[in-house]
């Protein structure tokens, strides 16, 4: 397994690693397994994949960290665009000499490692897409007021809580531009495209219901967009489709997640 990886370190380390105009906080488990790198959802911390990388246990090299901004440590940035979250992974990689990884994304960072892996095949093992990276045109002018009106209304108790790492130190319009952002790259015509482009092992898991600001079953609808992903690219496919609602899903179904990830690696080795 060890091919996977440039350099391999036997200690676990947690630091700094520079990027830009900003620093990121990261922890690797080190170890001679697969590399795992672990992508956040949008204003999330690498704590949300504990469970997930418990359930996969000693075996693998783990990497998390907090995005520009999350977490506790992580420092501001003029740059919070999607495009800085990909470079992000780039860096954090070099940083640990890491060649070859599986990449596991929820929600925003879903959308990140799908980006990131097909612009890098040869350096992806494989891709599990949590809950995220879904080509749907759920964006509209109605939706950009909704989720204006959303971060605004949470500005008042947001500050409060992020010495805790828990909100981003994000203005309220920062958080709102990004979350339009990702609307705009999850477009059909956007998505679409750069799914249809993946060549490695790629697995979803899929959650149930609601997510955070979603009314009835919009969420649902979004999710049916997979089916045309699947049928047009047979390196993807649904690795489970679980009870659990977007927000629950890392907590609740790590089995899920941590079978997927076995499930890509396994492929690649029978690539290779």
């Amino acid at each position: 397994m060890t091919k996977n990886s440039t350099h391999s370190t036997d200690s676990k380390w947690t630091g700094m690693v520079l990027v830009d105009d900003t620093a990121l906080a990261v922890t690797d488990t080190g170890g001679p397994g697969v590399p795992v790198v672990y992508l956040n959802g949008q204003f999330a911390t690498q704590g949300y994949w504990r469970r997930a990388v418990a359930e996969l246990g000693t075996g693998w090299r783990h990497i998390t960290y907090d995005e520009r901004a999350r977490g506790r440590k992580s420092k501001r940035s003029a740059d919070y665009s999607f495009e800085a979250a990909v470079r992000d992974v780039d860096a954090v990689l070099a940083a640990r000499g890491v060649d070859r990884a599986v990449l596991v994304g929820w929600s925003y960072g879903a959308c990140v490692a799908a980006h990131w892996a097909g612009r890098n095949p040869e350096r992806t093992v494989g891709a599990v897409l949590v809950d995220g990276a879904f080509p749907y045109d759920w964006l509209d002018e109605a939706m950009e007021q909704r989720i204006r009106k959303l971060f605004r209304r949470m500005a008042w108790f947001t500050p409060l809580l992020r010495p805790t790492g828990l909100t981003p130190r994000m203005t309220a319009e920062q958080q709102a531009n990004s979350n339009i952002e990702l609307g705009r790259l999850s477009r059909e015509r956007e998505l679409g495209p750069v799914l249809d482009n993946i060549t490695v092992p790629t697995r979803y898991v899929v959650a149930s219901g609601t997510s955070l600001g979603s009314r009835g079953d919009e969420q649902e609808r979004i999710r049916t967009s997979l089916d045309t992903v699947t049928a047009r690219n047979a390196n993807i496919h649904i690795s489970a489709k679980v009870a659990s609602n977007h927000g629950a899903i890392l907590r609740k179904d790590s089995p899920a997640i941590a079978e997927a990830v076995r499930e890509v690696a396994a492929l690649d080795r029978g690539r290779h």
